[in-house]
């Protein structure tokens, strides 16, 4: 008697779970809208480390001008 053929199959990780999970549920407009304002808060997020640095070499200047 022969055994049946062992089958693995790879379990998804959380990310590609929740990703299947969201295109199931959300018009491939909504997942654009989504994507497009997470890429908008990290552009935010930069461009407001760049502010700092600038505020940070300024004060630097003025401090060994004085």
């Amino acid at each position: 008697m022969q055994a049946a053929p062992v089958r693995a199959t790879a379990i998804p990780s959380f990310t590609t779970a929740l990703r299947a999970v969201e295109s199931l549920l959300m018009s491939s407009g909504q997942r654009t809208a989504r994507r497009n304002a997470w890429t908008s808060v990290l552009e935010d997020r930069r461009r407001a480390k760049d502010r700092v640095e600038a505020q940070r070499i300024v004060e630097q200047a003025l401090a060994r001008r004085s």
